[in-house]
């Protein structure tokens, strides 16, 4: 394995703990979405496996006003799309096997996309799984602010990024909202 592959072992393996440790911290981190910047439409995830559930921070936002929309992998290789999406919407798997709106929802383009992540560091860099849909996502939509959720001791010294990885604004997590400097 490269330094990356074990890293990103080593960051699952950490984040499900995490996840068993403290089953509330996705509700305390809605608890700080009144710190997230502003936008009116608000790309979420649906979480899998131990990715820190954007179930109460999708309540919140929408409550609050937000348009909300998720993510659909049409092509493995290519940017994700954006369809909009409420809680309680039926969802379909997209090309990537993760749960996305109906095709006949509208496509919509964020302007704060909140991102799942193995770890992340106080610069902005963001550890993802490797597929590399987000970064690709990133670099079509460069105006969009990219907020990581995840659990605060996700957060690691320094990442060793590559030239195609597009770093973060800010981090939320269940101890608040952390921006990028």
């Amino acid at each position: 394995m490269t330094p990356k592959q074990e890293l990103r072992a080593a960051m699952r393996a950490l984040r499900k703990r995490l996840a068993g440790a403290d089953p509330e911290a996705a509700e305390r981190a809605a608890g700080h979405a009144d710190a997230l910047p502003p936008g009116e439409i608000v790309a979420l995830y649906r979480a899998m496996g131990s990715e820190l559930d954007t179930d109460a921070l999708a309540n919140v936002l929408h409550q609050s006003g937000r348009r909300l929309c998720l993510p659909v992998v049409l092509e493995r290789d290519a940017a994700m799309i954006f369809r909009a999406w409420a809680p309680g919407e039926p969802l379909e798997l997209d090309a990537a096997g993760c749960p996305a709106p109906l095709p006949l929802a509208d496509a919509v383009a964020p302007d704060l996309i909140v991102t799942p992540l193995l770890a992340f560091d106080a610069l902005g860099g963001r550890l993802g799984q490797g597929g590399g849909y987000y970064d690709r996502t990133f670099a079509v939509l460069p105006d969009a602010r990219r907020i990581g959720f995840a659990y605060a001791g996700q957060q690691v010294e320094q990442l060793d990024l590559e030239p195609h990885d597009i770093r973060l604004h800010g981090v939320l997590t269940e101890t608040g909202y952390r921006a990028v400097p």
